[in-house]
C-alpha cells in the first residue's frame, strides 16, 4: 500500500434468510450446544484480520442470535429475501448501504468448521498478493462418468481410464468448490461477479469442510464439528464438569432386591477415577431416572451430588451450568449408556459410552469404552478426559509458539 493510499476496507459478511425451506431456522438451529451460525461467527471474530463483521438478515431471532456473537446486522430488504433471490444479488443490495466496504468476504453459516487461521491465509491472499477473488475448495479422489440416464446410451469415464485405474494415493485427486467462503473486491461484485478478475482458490482440509443443506447432513456435521471445530480464542474443550448416568455407568444397571430395601453395587476403580479428576478440580455428578431412596443414597457413600427421579437430563445439566458459571457445553463431559442420555451426549463437548451402552448412544461421537457399566468404565473415562486435555494443552501451546 502506498504511503497516503487509504486501507481497503474488508468485511467478513454471512447471510443468513430466515425462511430456508430445507431446516426452518437452520442457520440458529443448535449444532453442538451452539447456534449454527455461531461457529463461523466466532471464527470471523477471531481471526483478526476483518474490518467489521456483518451477518444480512430479515428475521428478528436471527439479528439477536448475531449481536450476542459480537456481528453487526443489515437488515436486508423483501426484495432479496425470497427463495429465488441469489446470494450475489443479497451481497449487492448490502454493498448499496455499505460504500464504505471495498473488500466482501462471504462467509456459509453451513460450513461451521471454518477456523481462524483459514481465514487469516485467505485475507493474506487478498491484501499481500492483490488477489481480487479468492474463493474455497476441497480436494476429491472421485472416478466421474458420464451422465446417459436422459439418452440411454453408453457411459464413459471422464477423468481417468477404466483400464488403468489409479491408486488414491498415485492420483491428486480433483478441486471442487465447497461453498464455504468467496471472497471479492465490490468492482467485481458491481459487475455481477463473485470469481474475476486476480483469481485464486484456498483448499480447505478434507476435514473442515463441512456443509449443512438438509436434515441428513446434521448429524454428521455435529460430529464433524465436536472433533474438528473451532472452540474460541484459549484453551478449548476444558473440561470443567462430567456428569455420569447412574444407572448403567457407574452401576451396571441391575437392582438386587431383598426383602426390605434394593441393594446396588459399584466398582471401587470408578471411585478411584472420580476422585482423580476431583482433585484436578474437575466436578463430578449424577444423574438417575430411578427415585432412589435417601437411605440407598446415604449406603453408596459418593463423594459427589446426585440427583435423582429426573426425566429431563438436559435440563438438569444446564442448571448445574448455570450455577457452576459455565457459559458452553463444550466445557462438560457427560457419559451416558441409555436411549435418555442421547441428547446430552450429542452436547457435550466431551462423551463416553459403556461397552455395554445402547446402539443409539453409542453412535454418537463418543468414547466407547472398553469396559462394561459398573466394571471401570467410568474410570477409564476419566483417564480419558485427562489425557485428552492435556493432549490439548500440548496442541494449543505448540500452536501458539508457531
Amino acid at each position: 500500500m502506498a504511503d497516503g493510499e487509504r486501507r481497503r476496507h474488508l468485511c467478513a459478511l454471512v447471510l443468513a434468510r430466515g425462511g430456508s425451506k430445507g431446516i426452518p431456522l437452520k442457520n440458529i438451529k443448535d449444532l453442538a450446544g451452539r447456534p449454527l451460525i455461531a461457529w463461523v461467527l466466532r471464527a470471523a471474530r477471531d481471526c483478526g484480520g476483518f474490518d467489521s463483521v456483518w451477518v444480512s438478515t430479515d428475521n428478528d431471532d436471527i439479528e439477536e442470535v448475531a449481536l450476542e456473537y459480537g456481528a453487526k446486522v443489515h437488515r436486508r430488504s423483501p426484495d432479496v429475501s425470497k427463495d429465488t433471490s441469489s446470494s450475489l444479488e443479497t451481497i449487492q443490495e448490502f454493498l448499496k448501504h455499505h460504500p464504505e466496504v471495498d473488500i466482501v468476504g462471504n462467509i456459509q453459516a453451513t460450513s461451521p468448521c471454518l477456523h481462524p487461521e483459514t481465514l487469516r491465509k485467505v485475507i493474506e491472499m487478498i491484501r499481500r498478493d492483490g488477489y481480487d477473488s479468492v474463493f474455497s475448495v476441497v480436494r476429491h479422489h472421485l472416478f466421474r462418468w458420464s451422465d446417459v440416464s436422459k439418452s440411454g446410451g453408453e457411459t464413459k469415464a471422464e477423468n481417468f481410464n477404466p483400464n488403468r485405474r489409479p491408486r488414491r494415493q498415485d492420483w491428486n485427486g480433483e478441486l471442487y468448490e465447497n461453498g464455504s467462503f468467496y471472497f471479492a473486491t465490490k468492482e467485481l461484485i458491481a459487475q455481477g461477479k463473485l470469481q474475476g478478475g486476480k483469481i485464486a482458490y484456498y483448499e480447505m482440509k478434507p476435514e473442515h469442510s463441512v456443509d449443512i443443506d438438509i436434515d441428513l447432513d446434521w448429524p454428521i456435521a455435529e460430529q464433524r464439528v465436536k472433533r474438528y471445530g473451532y472452540y474460541g480464542k484459549g484453551n478449548p474443550k476444558v473440561v470443567k464438569l462430567l456428569v455420569c448416568n447412574l444407572d448403567g455407568c457407574l452401576t451396571d444397571g441391575r437392582v438386587y432386591v431383598s426383602r426390605n430395601h434394593d441393594l446396588l453395587s459399584y466398582s471401587l476403580k470408578d471411585l478411584d477415577g472420580i476422585q482423580m479428576l476431583q482433585r484436578k478440580e474437575v466436578e463430578v455428578r449424577f444423574v438417575s431416572e430411578r427415585d432412589l431412596g435417601s437411605a440407598l443414597l446415604d449406603t453408596l457413600k459418593l463423594p459427589c451430588k446426585v440427583e435423582t427421579n429426573v426425566s429431563d437430563k438436559k435440563q438438569v445439566v444446564e442448571q448445574w451450568m448455570e450455577e457452576l458459571g459455565l457459559s458452553c457445553w463444550e466445557q462438560v463431559a457427560y457419559m451416558g449408556c441409555s436411549y435418555s442420555d442421547v441428547q446430552c451426549l450429542k452436547l457435550a463437548g466431551t462423551s463416553g459410552v459403556p461397552y455395554d451402552a445402547c446402539v443409539e448412544a453409542k453412535m454418537t461421537d463418543c468414547l466407547v469404552c472398553k469396559y462394561s457399566g459398573g466394571g471401570g468404565a467410568i474410570q477409564e473415562f476419566a483417564e480419558y478426559i485427562e489425557h485428552s486435555k492435556e493432549s490439548r494443552k500440548r496442541k494449543f501451546y505448540n500452536n501458539q509458539e508457531s
